[in-house]
């Protein structure tokens, strides 16, 4: 049995191999494509190569990480349609986490273009991020995600069976999306995505934790669907996240996306204290749960320039101003803040040493 959230497409599976037939039923199975990443080909394929609707759907398959997700890839993608004859009348499936829903969005929406894709998310990142609000891409120059377009997937099939395959590290990075989604709603989101332990919690609460969270970003994408306004609001902790994320690939020491977004949102938290009010006691509390949850990235003053310059070429930036998402409070989000240069560097401080205090604290 499958719930659908405010009639998006976005449906949440019971099981995948029968919650899925109704939206395959009449297509040639010919004409479907499943992507994977090599992960994902192991782990997760079996699962609908089992199905007899598509068992002559034609698989391709990239290697696996954010480094991946550039033109090479997306080259093999559509090459791969041409090789089999794919047509505007073909289904692309996207089956992984981020990378594979990002590119393949992509990939479906520029060949012969456009053909439909479905977004089948294995990662709790995915599930709530990537997977769902339609952004598609690639990251091209060094930089996150600098080619794309916004088109909605006609369906994402949300089976929580995939979060199995996961391991720790992966969990809480997509957490990291859960937190952010929670402060930029309500307090009574805040208080139960902290309150619940992702390391040891049961997997019920976990589902219903983040179909709640799949609700807020559907919520705000569905006000504001191409990011002319509050769609940014969901872009919290992402300006400085994704400079430190690009700086981590650059010296080939890679994070995981909910990594640096977990940096970001505390950089970001003490912005918000700073420009908007951001109340000090739950600014305290907030970067407490962050710093506790996620492990230290390490940079140092030699890094500031260029995380600096990263973000000057932040999508989100008008009239070469830095434009950040930063909160009043939780919930109330201040879109198209500007922040100078002197205040974003006080931020990277205030994350190293913020750092520093909770491991002395524990």
């Amino acid at each position: 049995m499958t719930e659908e959230l405010h009639q998006s497409g976005v449906l949440l599976c019971s099981d995948i191999s029968t919650d899925i037939l109704p939206y395959i039923e009449g297509r040639d199975s010919k004409q479907i494509f499943v992507l994977t990443d090599e992960n994902t080909a192991k782990l997760c394929a079996p699962i609908l190569q089992s199905i007899p609707q598509l068992k002559e759907a034609h698989y391709v398959t990239i290697p696996a990480g954010d480094d991946f997700k550039n033109l090479e890839s997306l080259a093999k993608i559509w090459s791969f349609l041409g090789r089999h004859k794919a047509t505007r009348h073909s289904l692309l499936i996207n089956l992984g986490g981020g990378v594979i829903s990002d590119i393949g969005g992509f990939a479906a929406c520029t060949y012969k273009r456009g053909l439909d894709f479905y977004n089948i998310p294995t990662t709790l990142l995915s599930i709530v991020d990537a997977a769902v609000g339609g952004k598609t891409g690639i990251n091209f120059d060094g930089l996150k995600n600098q080619i794309g377009v916004i088109r909605q997937p006609q369906h994402v099939f949300i089976d929580p069976q995939f979060l199995s395959t996961l391991d720790e590290e992966n969990r809480i990075s997509g957490y990291a999306e859960m937190v952010k989604h929670a402060l930029i709603s309500s307090e009574k989101d805040w208080k139960e995505v902290t309150a619940f332990d992702i390391h040891d919690g049961d997997r019920e609460t976990l589902k219903n934790l983040f179909w709640k969270s799949v609700a807020i970003k559907e919520r705000v994408v569905a006000i504001d669907p191409n990011e002319k306004g509050m769609r940014k609001a969901l872009n919290f902790g992402h300006t400085i996240g994704h400079a430190i994320e690009s700086v981590s690939h650059e010296k080939e020491a890679p994070i995981l996306h909910g990594m640096a977004v977990a940096v970001g949102m505390v950089a970001e938290l003490y912005l918000s204290h700073k420009k908007c009010g951001f109340p000090q006691q739950i600014l305290e509390q907030a970067v407490t749960f962050i710093n506790a949850m996620y492990p230290a990235y390490a940079f140092g003053d030699a890094d500031y320039e260029h995380l600096y310059d990263l973000m000057t070429q932040d999508k989100k930036n008008e009239g070469n101003r830095i434009n950040f998402t930063l909160l009043g409070n939780i919930g109330d989000v201040q879109i198209n803040t500007h922040c100078t240069k002197e205040e974003i560097f006080a931020a990277m401080d205030f994350y190293r040493n913020s750092v520093l205090s909770t491991s002395i604290n524990h």
